[in-house]
Parts: C-alpha cells; sequence; structure tokens
C-alpha cells in the first residue's frame, strides 16, 4: 500500500504539470501582427508561446500583397521547426567526472507555435494570464500579447470595448515622436509607446491583427516586462527602442534612409531625438541626408539637450555648421579634446562612417555627416532620457 501511494504521489505532479504549460510571453492570433510579436519576444530572449487558429502556414500560398513579408516568414518557420526537434531531442545526461563537457539547453529561448487550437477562456492568473484550451489544459503566462477577436477578453476586464494600439502621423509640434517604438508603413506615422500600454492593465497588450510592425513593437515591449519581471506599465523605452534597432526595425518613418544605408543607425537615433527633424511631404517624411545643415535648425534642439549648449550657442552666433565648428560644438558641450577629436574623424571620415566627402574643416556639414557626428560624440539618444510625453529629461 505504501509503495502503490508513493507511485501516485509521483505521477500526480508530472499529471499536474502536464496540463499546465508556463512560458514567459503568450501570444494569441493569425495575422501579421501575432507571428511579428512572438518573433520579436523570442528574438529578445524570452520563452514564447504563439497560439494559433489555423495549421501551419503554407508559403507558396503567401498573397502577392504580402510578399514582401517573405524572408521574415521563412525565418520563423526555420526557427519554428528547430526549435520542436530541440523539444524532442533527449537532453544529455550530466557527466559527473567532466562538468565541462555538459550540454545544457536554454528553454527560455525556444519560441512555441501552437497551432489550430482554440481557447475558451482567457483569465488573470496573479500579476499575469491564463488561456484555457480545454477544461484541464491551460497556458499561464508572465504577459499577454492579443492579436484577434477580443471578446473573451472583453469579458473578463468587464468592458464593452478595447481600442487596439494604433499610429499617429509625425508632428514636431509635440514631443510624443521621441516615445516611438515603431515605424509604421503607412506614411509619416510611427507608434508611441504609450499607445501600445492599456490603462490599468498591467501585462497585457491589445494589437490590430495585420499590422506587422505594431507586433514588433508589442513583442519587444512584452519581452521587457517578462524579462525584467515587472509591469507593462514600468517599460524603459530607451531599451525597447534600443532592442528594435539592434534588429534593424525602423523608429522614425524616413523613406530615403533605408536600413542598407551605412549611416543609418546613427540617423535614427539623431531622428527620434528631433534634433535634425524631417520634411514632411504628401505624408512621407524625408531626412534629406545629403542636404546641408543649418544653424538655425539644430541650435534649439542641441540646447534643449544639453545645458552647456546654451554657452557654446550664445558665444556663436549664427556661424555655417561646418566640420570644425561642429567639432568645437561637441568638444564644449561633451568635455572632450579637439585635437584628439579631429584625429579619430579624420581617421574614420571615409573608413568608418563611409562618408562620400573628403574630410576638410572649412566644408559645411550635410545632415547625415552631423548626425553621424553627433550621435559618436553627444549620445543624446544613449545617455539622455525623455518622460512619457517625449519631454525631456537632463
Amino acid at each position: 500500500m505504501k509503495r502503490l501511494f508513493f507511485v501516485f504521489a509521483f505521477i500526480i505532479p508530472l499529471v499536474i504539470h502536464a496540463q499546465t504549460i508556463k512560458t514567459d510571453v503568450l501570444v494569441i492570433g493569425n495575422g501579421d501582427a501575432a507571428y511579428a510579436a512572438s518573433f520579436q519576444a523570442f528574438k529578445s530572449g524570452v520563452k514564447t508561446i504563439l497560439l494559433t487558429q489555423k495549421e501551419q502556414m503554407d508559403l507558396n500560398k503567401i498573397p502577392e500583397n504580402k510578399r514582401a513579408l517573405l524572408p521574415f516568414y521563412q525565418s520563423f518557420l526555420k526557427r519554428e521547426t528547430e526549435n520542436a526537434k530541440s523539444l524532442e531531442t533527449p537532453k544529455p545526461k550530466p557527466d559527473k567526472k567532466n562538468r565541462t563537457k555538459v550540454n545544457v539547453v536554454d528553454s527560455t529561448l525556444l519560441l512555441n507555435v501552437i497551432k489550430n487550437t482554440a481557447y475558451t477562456e482567457i483569465k488573470r492568473s496573479g500579476s499575469g494570464w491564463e488561456a484555457k484550451l480545454t477544461q484541464d489544459k491551460s497556458i499561464k503566462a508572465k504577459v499577454l500579447v492579443v492579436a484577434d477577436n477580443p471578446d473573451k477578453l472583453l469579458a473578463v476586464l468587464k468592458i464593452s470595448t478595447l481600442i487596439p494600439a494604433s499610429s499617429s502621423p509625425l508632428n514636431y509640434n509635440e514631443n510624443t515622436y521621441r516615445t516611438t517604438v515603431s515605424k509604421v508603413s503607412s506614411g509619416a506615422s510611427f507608434l508611441s509607446l504609450n499607445s501600445l500600454l492599456i490603462p490599468d492593465q498591467e501585462n497585457l497588450l491589445y494589437i490590430a491583427n495585420d499590422q506587422f510592425e505594431i507586433g514588433q513593437a508589442a513583442g519587444a515591449t512584452a519581452a521587457y516586462a517578462a524579462f525584467f519581471d515587472t509591469k507593462t506599465s514600468l517599460s524603459n523605452l530607451k531599451s525597447i527602442q534600443g532592442e528594435l534597432l539592434a534588429y534593424k526595425h525602423a523608429l522614425m518613418p524616413f523613406e530615403d534612409v533605408k536600413t542598407t544605408d551605412s549611416n543609418w543607425l546613427a540617423i535614427q537615433k539623431v531622428g527620434v531625438t528631433g534634433i535634425i527633424k524631417a520634411e514632411i511631404k504628401q505624408n512621407k517624411a524625408y531626412f534629406n541626408p545629403e542636404k546641408e545643415v543649418t544653424y538655425d535648425e539644430i541650435k534649439q534642439p542641441i540646447k534643449d539637450y544639453y545645458y552647456k549648449a546654451q554657452i557654446w550657442f550664445d558665444d556663436h552666433q549664427h556661424i555655417p555648421i561646418n566640420l570644425e565648428n561642429t567639432i568645437s560644438m561637441v568638444c564644449y558641450v561633451g568635455n572632450k579634446s579637439v585635437d584628439a577629436t579631429k584625429n579619430a574623424l579624420q581617421k574614420n571620415w571615409n573608413k568608418n562612417y563611409r562618408f562620400s566627402s573628403k574630410y576638410e574643416l572649412k566644408k559645411v556639414l550635410t545632415r547625415r555627416e552631423f548626425a553621424t557626428i553627433i550621435n559618436e560624440y553627444l549620445e543624446p539618444f544613449d545617455r539622455v532620457n525623455v518622460d512619457k510625453t517625449g519631454r525631456v529629461i537632463r
């Protein structure tokens, strides 16, 4: 009898564990946004489950208007297949004699796709969420991303409507563009982090099912909260922005600066700060990277970011923004050596920055060149924070 009890005591915990799947991020949906959110959350280093109500996608059946996403879906399916094999592969037994040869499979980096499975209920589970699949099987997650019909969610939240995260037109009269976590494909538009967050609903994101770029932003935001075991309302904007930029996801909607541009990252970072602003024409934003930068356009934005810049601009009235004056400004504001900065810039001008122009101190800088130098020597994006409205915090 004691032996039988021991057997049952050993089996029951296994059964209970098998009925509840635990993950960091759960994404529910069938469209582009759901796939983008789950893949970005996985790439950002958290265990992720995508729950869909359809069979595995067929790449040959992707509509013509979505062929641009084919490389993404190829990568997604490749990773899904690799992870499925990893889960099925028996884990090596520990080598007690030689511990350095132990192969450890990091389960936190797995992407799990549960296909053609409906969910019957969504409910709160502590600070996270639980999705019921059957009466005795469920998924528990720290953060939930819904890119699906929200009816079941509305019942839990006890509200009649839920508005999905949406983009805003790029407008420099307000500072919210600095809070962007995504460039949105529809013209001069951006997605503010604040649009993703649902008031009074922690660790929950609701997005439209066809918004690929918003899906990426939601995935990075969900991953941040899950990874740091915090609330979505406490999301660190700069960390999320930096994560997306690291994966070549544009934050600013510049039509004329592609990800293949050697100065793309610097232009994106400076563009988010607003130190150099885009020209908006016919609902499209143009950075105009080869246009010469002017004193009037950069004076106030740089003063907004740096106290010492106010003194420098007071001492240098209406001067051309050539290389020599720019070096003077960044060295004064950033407490750097003028000679060392000149030498470094001359060395990197064509080799590292890949500028097509010659290194000349009297040359008026293009917006591309100025953005790259400012990003390198003052680092306004990396070193200066903004609040949830985009106001600079110095």
